[in-house]
């Protein structure tokens, strides 16, 4: 089997059922600007950092009053880790994939659109925080998902090559990012924001839930065993050529 050496994790919508969270805290502060969201508008923004986020109402929704970028951007962070903190909602078979991959003695990582301080206040919300060796946000890369900085400084940190790491996504943006970085990427898309399953066709497998890393075989299908070389041809006996006359 193609060895995995290492597992890194998305977190919104992947281990913690964050859009409810962030569409409630993104229509609280735009309705205080003067912006009513929609369906449309959130799904065109999940996987995206915040600041991108934002970036994006800014040219597509743009509010009236002076608020600048940053300012929404601490306003729907406030949001973000009270609702975070206040009712945490792990994703079905989040224990379950946790107890597999550590059943393998992989170390894991997280790797987030989400602000630091929000992958954190999630993951202590929920009780797993000491799970995990690493915690890699995209807010610190000049570029977030689907771009691959953010799944390549979780394997640098890890100290394991890329090609060795699996990744775990629900988005369409993050499952791009994780095999631009070369990783094996499990896709487990959430049918309330990601119907249409044959878009993650480019993913190494495509899960219903988190609790699939936990049945027989998952392992199998996301890292192939390799394909065993045909043997060599044993060499020609040699012929004795008559002698001439």
């Amino acid at each position: 089997m193609a060895t995995i050496r290492a597992v890194v994790f998305d977190m919104d919508g992947l281990m913690v059922d964050s859009e409810p969270h962030w569409q409630a805290s993104e229509t609280a502060v735009f309705k205080k600007l003067g912006v009513e969201l929609t369906k449309a508008d959130w799904e065109g923004t999940m996987g995206l950092r915040l600041d991108e986020v934002v970036k994006h109402y800014r040219a597509h929704r743009p509010w009236p009053g002076p608020e600048t970028d940053l300012e929404v951007q601490q306003m729907i962070l406030d949001e973000m880790q009270a609702a975070l903190r206040r009712d945490p909602r792990p994703m079905p078979g989040l224990h379950e994939a946790l107890g597999a991959c550590e059943a393998r003695d992989l170390p894991l990582a997280v790797a987030s659109s989400s602000p630091l301080v929000l992958i954190r206040a999630a993951l202590e919300g929920l009780g797993i925080a000491g799970r995990f060796h690493h915690l890699c946000s995209a807010e610190k890369e000049a570029h977030g998902k689907p771009h691959p900085a953010v799944y390549m400084r979780a394997a640098e940190a890890l100290g394991v090559p890329c090609t060795a790491c699996l990744a775990f996504e629900d988005s369409l943006n993050g499952a791009i990012s994780a095999k631009a970085a070369r990783m094996r990427c499990a896709a487990v898309p959430d049918g309330r924001y990601a119907p249409d399953k044959k878009r993650f066709a480019f993913a190494d497998a495509v899960l219903g839930s988190l609790a699939e890393v936990a049945e027989e075989g998952f392992w199998e299908r996301v890292a192939p065993p390799r394909a065993q070389p045909a043997p060599e041809a044993a060499p020609a006996a040699d012929v004795a050529r008559p002698q001439k006359k």
